[in-house]
C-alpha cells in the first residue's frame, strides 16, 4: 500500500526540497531580456509545484460546481475532462450504438467539445459523448496522473507560443487539438478522403468516402453512389481502408 500524505504536507516537503536546488539560469532567456524581449510574468507567486496542484483542485471544483447548477452537462463536462487528462494514453470506451454496445481500446488521440477520438495500430474512432456508455484505464495500464511526459516544449516554441499565439496555433494540428476544443462536425470536416464506416443510432450502417461536411449532414460517396447522413443520427464512425471497402462491396453487392 502506498503512503499517502495531506496536501499542505505535501507543499511544505516541496518547498524544502526547491530550497536544496541548484538554479540554472537559461542562457536563451538572458539574451532575450538583454534585449527587451522578456516573456510575460507567472501567473502565479507560488512555486510551480504548488500552482499546478491549486490549479487541478480548482479545476475539479468548478466542475462538481457547473454540473450540480446543470446536471444535463454532467456527463458531457465528466468525460471531456476525463479524457483531457489521459490523452496520449490508452483507454477503454463502451459506447451505445442502437441496440448494441461497442467496445474499444486505443489511446487518446484528440478530445473536442462533444467527442473523442482514440486510436490503436489500425483504425482511429470518433465516438460523440452521448453515446459514451462508460470509460476507463484498462486493467494492467499504468494510470499515470497527467500526460506532460509526452509533450516537449522548446523555448522558440514558448516564445512563438507568447508573441504569436494564433498563427502558431493554427499551423500544428497537436497543439489545435491541446488549445481549440472542437466539435465532432468541425473534427470530420478535416478528414475528407478518408474512407469511414458510420453506425447510426437506429442501428444501420453504411460505409464511404468522407467528401463533405454542410450543416450538420456527413456525405459520403462510395463507388459513384452518394450517400448522406445527419450528423445527430451518428453515434460512432471508424475509419477504414480501400480493401476493406471493396471487401464490403464484394460481400454486399452495393
Amino acid at each position: 500500500m502506498t503512503n499517502q500524505i495531506r496536501r499542505d504536507e505535501y507543499i511544505k516537503q516541496l518547498l524544502e526540497s526547491r530550497k536544496k536546488e541548484v538554479i540554472k539560469s537559461d542562457a536563451i532567456n538572458e539574451v532575450s531580456l538583454q534585449k527587451g524581449e522578456g516573456l510575460t510574468s507567472p501567473t502565479s507567486n507560488l512555486s510551480t509545484e504548488e500552482t499546478r496542484i491549486l490549479m487541478e483542485l480548482m479545476e475539479r471544483e468548478n466542475l462538481f460546481k457547473v454540473t450540480e447548477a446543470d446536471p444535463t452537462r454532467k456527463k458531457s463536462l465528466t468525460l471531456k475532462r476525463f479524457f483531457k487528462m489521459k490523452r496520449n494514453q490508452q483507454v477503454e470506451v463502451y459506447s451505445k450504438v442502437g441496440s448494441k454496445t461497442i467496445y474499444n481500446e486505443g489511446k487518446v488521440s484528440a478530445v473536442g467539445r462533444d467527442f473523442v477520438m482514440i486510436t490503436d495500430l489500425k483504425d482511429r474512432m470518433w465516438i460523440p459523448f452521448e453515446a459514451i456508455d462508460s470509460a476507463n484505464i484498462p486493467y494492467g495500464i499504468p494510470n499515470y496522473s497527467n500526460t506532460h511526459q509526452h509533450f516537449i516544449y522548446d523555448n522558440n516554441l514558448r516564445d512563438k507560443l507568447v508573441r504569436d499565439f494564433g498563427k502558431t496555433v493554427s499551423q500544428r494540428d497537436i497543439l489545435m487539438q491541446q488549445f481549440n476544443e472542437e466539435t465532432l462536425r468541425t473534427n470530420l470536416g478535416r478528414w475528407k478522403g478518408t474512407w469511414v464506416e458510420v453506425y447510426c443510432s437506429n442501428n444501420e450502417k453504411t460505409y464511404g468516402k468522407l467528401t463533405e461536411m454542410i450543416n450538420g449532414i456527413i456525405t459520403l460517396n462510395r463507388f459513384k453512389k452518394k450517400e448522406e447522413v445527419p450528423l445527430s443520427d451518428v453515434s460512432y464512425v471508424k475509419s477504414i481502408r480501400l480493401i476493406q471497402a471493396l471487401t464490403r462491396l464484394l460481400k454486399l453487392g452495393k
